[in-house]
């Protein structure tokens, strides 16, 4: 939640806080690819919004990037999201404004 939040550093300060209380399976929190993403976007996340902008149906994102189209809508969701918009066309006209698409600049 704090991360989700925006409140990195005390997000940081709790896992570590709670690992050594003995605590396991601590969530790490974003990566650094992730945290640098505009949108907040996972890799995963950024070649799915490049596949959607295609025009691509999930199932045809599901095939190219090997995954089932259940896990396509799950990225689909969250790219969704992410990026504050309601439709596909919307979140490639926003991933566009960001940069997050080869060939557009932001």
């Amino acid at each position: 939640m704090l991360d989700a939040l925006g409140a990195g550093p005390l997000a940081r300060l709790v896992r570590a806080e709670l690992r050594a209380l003995g605590l396991r399976r601590i969530p790490r929190g974003p990566l650094a690819v992730t945290r640098e993403n505009p949108a907040g976007l996972t890799e995963r996340q950024v070649q799915v919004i490049r596949l959607l902008a295609q025009g691509l149906t999930n199932g045809e994102i599901a095939e190219r990037l090997v995954v089932s189209v259940r896990t396509v809508d799950h990225h689909v969701s969250a790219v969704l999201d992410k990026l504050g918009v309601r439709t596909r066309r919307q979140a490639a006209a926003r991933a566009g404004e960001l940069g997050l698409l080869p060939g557009r600049q932001a």
